[in-house]
């Protein structure tokens, strides 16, 4: 009996990785043939990165090299953070146009296209920031601290907006429209991104916003990129954030899983 139980649950784990996988490949697919869907993890990106370094980087800065070491982390987790919406507004899209009532008929296990559109996404992620950082890059922006350490502070940064995006998944359950995660995506990125330390020094801002900016947990997750890139340490910026993190996951994660199996 225990053999029997034991094959069981090996092949139940065996279908629910398969068929995860397939729902990654039709979305990977499916992202291959509408590249303009890109659009805000590449063009955006470097457009932001070139223009506020020259707008801004002489003001705020006195000069554009003095700025980067700012910009770079802040556009980087700006169009990170504002790229997490991507895959409620994708669930959103599907439940609307009935692709999802097709899954319902397939031989497949309930839970891979949500956790397909989940997976896919860190794809975005990286792609994001390979352009955030390789626009950085060719302006002059460097890692003090190396690149192994820039990795670790780029993976950092990937999983925090991963577990974000369980928070824009329970919403494309929730609302009725895709429009309206992309509004309320906007007004969050906006809010949490120039309310924070990603593009001005916090010291210049009034007391008021100033206690804001030093709650804000983009400003933690800045300051944890900052201190893996540049200086390579792992402070407590950096466990605050994982911290939070995995806080979000644990909550959202069972909330999203229970809605999406009763209303998808």
């Amino acid at each position: 009996m225990e053999i029997t139980q034991s094959y069981i649950k090996k092949t139940t784990i065996k279908s629910v990785v398969n068929d995860t996988f397939v729902m990654v490949k039709r979305d990977l697919l499916k992202t291959k043939h509408n590249p303009d869907k890109l659009m805000d993890v590449t063009f955006m990106p470097i457009f932001f990165m070139i223009i506020f370094s020259y707008l801004f980087g002489g003001a705020i800065a006195g000069g554009v090299s003095n700025y980067l070491p700012i910009i770079v982390p802040g556009i980087l987790i700006q169009t990170l953070v504002s790229s997490t919406s991507a895959a409620g507004t994708q669930l959103r899209e599907d439940i609307e146009t009935g692709v999802f009532d097709r899954f319902k008929s397939l031989p497949i296990v309930q839970i891979a296209p949500l956790a397909g559109l989940l997976i896919s996404d860190m794809v975005r992620y990286a792609i994001a920031t390979f352009f955030s950082l390789g626009t950085g890059f060719i302006l002059g922006w460097r890692p003090g601290a190396g690149y192994g350490w820039l990795f670790v502070a780029c993976l950092l940064t990937i999983f925090v907006c991963w577990c974000v995006s369980w928070i824009f998944a329970m919403i494309g359950i929730l609302v009725k429209s895709s429009a309206t995660i992309s509004g309320v995506s906007m007004t969050l990125t906006m809010l949490l991104s120039f309310l924070s330390n990603a593009f001005v020094p916090i010291d210049t801002l009034p007391s008021w916003l100033k206690t804001f900016a030093e709650l804000n947990p983009v400003t933690h997750l800045v300051n944890s990129f900052k201190a893996l890139a540049d200086h390579g340490v792992f402070g407590a910026d950096t466990w605050l954030t994982i911290a939070t993190g995995v806080l979000i996951v644990l909550i959202f994660a069972p909330l999203t899983v229970t809605l999406y199996s009763k209303n998808v």
